[in-house]
């Protein structure tokens, strides 16, 4: 199965789990009246938005380059990672803003709508099916090395985290009475931490993408250990990494005897290029500037 027709089929599966679990949890939410269940739904509503994002941004992504993007269009893929942070990190604060709120009011004497039964039942099944969806997510993403599908797996892992903190809340303020009701708004500020801080993840990792960040030190690393096994090879200098959405660009200087005719040079750039494709894949964009080595 293509890379392109793997993403559509596990984001379509997850789009449609989302609208299921947002219609419930926020009927729960409502019957119930629990502001947790109701935020957790919300959280549901912004996966099915991410879940858009992907399968926009990952068509445009695939398309082979052309006279305007030379380098192909896999930063449009690195743009839907973070579009999908931005997303997270937006429902983490609204999430975590409208749990304090309540929190405060408690505190002043005000009270809360204890939760009822729906809304716990709701959490439950949240949990359940949102980890399923995610490993299913995660695992295409590993198989399709794509950004845009991991930050959406998480997203997927962040609702089923959200809920196992609102199950806790509603569970507690149900069972303990009315007095405690207040936990189920702590449980929202609770799960509102861990929204963020996946967010400020995915956004950090794809800004660093955009930003042209290089690749990290073990993978140069690995980059110069395969360009050394080419014997001919003295030294590497201006190695540069960056990447592409899904692939990754090396271009690097080498030195070679200088004495070397242009056929054996392009041999020993070829079985580099063939050695690096191996390791980092068909699609790696490759550019080698070849030297003489230095005369003393």
């Amino acid at each position: 199965m293509k890379r392109e027709q793997k993403i559509y089929r596990v984001t379509i599966l997850g789009s449609i789990v989302n609208v299921l679990l947002l219609i419930f949890k926020f009927t729960a939410g409502v019957l119930g009246h629990s502001a947790a269940m109701i935020a957790d739904a919300v959280h549901s509503l912004s996966d099915f938005l991410t879940d858009l994002v992907v399968l926009a941004f990952v068509r445009i992504s695939t398309k082979p380059a052309d006279a305007d993007h030379d380098y192909g269009h896999g930063k449009y893929e690195t743009l839907a990672t973070t579009a999908i942070g931005l997303a997270l990190l937006g429902v983490g604060v609204m999430i975590g803003w409208d749990g304090i709120e309540k929190i405060f009011r408690a505190l002043k004497g005000e009270s809360l709508d204890s939760p009822g039964w729906i809304a716990l039942a709701a959490a439950l099944v949240s949990i359940l099916m949102k980890e399923f969806v995610y490993r299913i997510t995660h695992k295409v993403a590993v198989e399709v090395d794509s950004g845009a599908v991991e930050a959406n797996a998480w997203h997927h892992r962040s609702d089923a985290l959200s809920s196992i903190g609102t199950a806790a809340g509603i569970g507690g303020a149900i069972l303990l009475g009315d007095r405690w009701a207040i936990l189920d708004p702590i449980a929202a500020v609770i799960v509102s931490v861990f929204i963020i801080m996946t967010a400020l993840k995915l956004l950090g990792e794809s800004l660093g993408e955009l930003l042209e960040k290089s690749l990290p030190a073990e993978t140069e690393a690995r980059i110069r250990e395969l360009t050394l096994e080419e014997s001919e090879v003295s030294d590497i200098h201006n190695l540069r990494t960056r990447k592409l959405g899904n692939r990754i660009a090396i271009e690097m200087h080498l030195r070679l005897p200088g004495e070397s005719s242009l056929e054996e040079a392009h041999a020993h750039s070829v079985r580099i290029e063939k050695r690096l494709r191996e390791e980092f894949g068909q699609q790696t964009h490759i550019m080698l500037h070849l030297e003489p080595v230095k005369k003393k």
